[in-house]
């Protein structure tokens, strides 16, 4: 069956509906997916189930009208982007305006103090986030106030609250969140940047400045050093730079300046602004923008989730009818009535079963004949030579109510590597000792340690 790839929205969309099923799946309709096929293929194909996972979805959503409740904290991020954005370009355009005096003067090292000073400490703060993998630099410490807001309604949530609460947890949290809050902050700063320049020439077209620099506790020398230092990129451009003896004529109280100086100094401000701050942060956004995409390309879902175990036995069962048919060795007598497992995920035919430190009080199916239980080092051997000789494949029986500790994962592991058969891991219970989801789940992932898929783990 050809499966087309799934999107990041997809997954996001799913990772709501998980949400909102964990809290709100007895007010949901699932009269849309009642007959929902199992599936044609033998083994798992991760494409294929995300591909079902998405197509119940879709049925879900469309049943109980949710598409508007999922959409929502998408348009409430972009609203927040406006904003930020507005914010920006007001403060930028603030930034610039109160740099100018009434006196037609233009005090140049305050103005790129203003403009270009929080930029770049904001530029070494997301710099030193991304080196270290710091979330709370990388992104932002107002992106981390606000990443709290859907975690305010705990008592009684609703659809929509559940719904903002994984958006959230998918797209602006971990790798995915990184990225796009900091193609958010480039964005601001770019903002910020672009409105106080844009502010600077209209206002030079309009007017004419004097531009001067003046300081009290550094030495005379520092600022024409700075302007000599920050201006050698910009000769090596092209620019007409402001000289030595220009750059000294134009401190407070020096006197009035030609106009050759005053466009020197212009073209010095408009190219450290574009040096220093624009083209920087337009390089970075282009950067993070294509991180955003990397990551959310490789964004899965964690399908040992105990929601996704159950959807990945019950959409990816085979249609099969398997019976066991193998006899006691021991009895010479062979089993009757052989039945099909009530549960989705069938035992498969010809099974050999194994136990694993079992004890009297826990059964098998009784469709199944266990051919040796593990106990010490004698039955180990035993079965590692049984094991090694399979002709068809290996089931390994286990008390569901036990932890799953470090002994026996590393026995179920030699036992897999010693098998050139599928393995299979089947859950035991008995009623004297009930198994909570907590500990079914130890089982799974342990199961995954050893090579077992999660869909040839059987429950009972």
């Amino acid at each position: 069956m050809s499966v087309n790839k799934h999107t990041f929205a997809d997954l996001v969309r799913i990772e709501q509906l998980r949400k909102i099923e964990s809290v709100k799946a007895g007010e949901l309709s699932y009269e849309g997916i009642k007959n929902m096929p199992g599936s044609a293929a033998g083994d798992f194909n991760y494409t294929e189930f995300i591909h079902r996972l998405a197509l119940r979805a879709k049925h879900l959503i469309r049943d109980n009208a949710l598409d508007d409740v999922l959409q929502q904290p998408r348009k409430q991020f972009t609203r927040a982007r406006w904003i930020c954005l507005i914010a920006a370009l007001t403060l930028g355009g603030l930034a610039a305006s109160q740099a100018v005096s009434e006196s037609s003067t233009l005090n140049i090292y305050w103005l790129l103090a203003v403009l270009l000073g929080f930029n770049m400490i904001s530029l070494l703060l997301w710099l030193s986030g991304i080196a270290l993998n710091l979330q709370s630099l990388s992104s932002g410490v107002v992106a981390q106030l606000a990443s709290w807001l859907p975690y305010r309604y705990k008592k009684d949530p609703t659809v929509a609250s559940l719904a903002s609460h994984a958006w959230w947890e998918s797209c602006l949290t971990g790798t995915v969140g990184k990225w796009r809050i900091s193609v958010l902050t480039h964005q601001f700063w770019l903002t910020y940047l672009t409105a106080g320049l844009v502010l600077l020439i209209l206002l030079m077209l309009a007017r004419q400045y004097n531009f001067i620099w003046g300081t009290t506790l550094l030495p005379d020398s520092t600022l024409p050093r700075l302007t000599e230092i920050l201006g050698t990129p910009l000769e090596a451009m092209g620019l007409k730079i402001p000289d030595n003896p220009q750059t000294v004529a134009s401190r407070i109280g020096t006197g009035k300046q030609d106009a050759e100086a005053r466009t020197a100094w212009a073209v010095f401000l408009i190219g450290a602004l574009l040096v220093y701050g624009i083209f920087p942060r337009l390089l970075l956004l282009g950067f993070s923008w294509l991180m955003q995409q990397w990551s959310e390309s490789r964004f899965k879902l964690d399908l040992y989730l105990p929601y996704y175990i159950e959807l990945r036995q019950r959409l990816m069962a085979r249609e099969v009818k398997a019976q066991v048919i193998d006899a006691d060795p021991q009895a010479g007598v062979k089993p009757a009535g052989v039945v099909r497992p009530p549960e989705n995920v069938a035992i498969p035919a010809n099974a050999q079963a194994f136990g694993i430190e079992l004890d009297d009080a826990t059964h098998w199916p009784e469709s199944v004949a266990c051919r040796l239980n593990i106990v010490d080092q004698e039955s180990h051997d035993e079965a590692m030579t049984l094991i090694k000789n399979l002709n068809g494949p290996l089931l390994l029986g286990v008390a569901a109510h036990r932890l799953p500790d470090r002994g026996v994962q590393r026995l179920i592991k030699e036992l897999v590597d010693g098998s050139n058969a599928k393995p299979w891991l089947i859950l035991l219970s008995k009623p004297s000792a009930p198994v909570t989801s907590a500990r079914e789940f130890a089982w799974f992932r342990l199961a995954e340690l050893c090579g077992i898929p999660a869909e040839h783990v059987i429950t009972r």
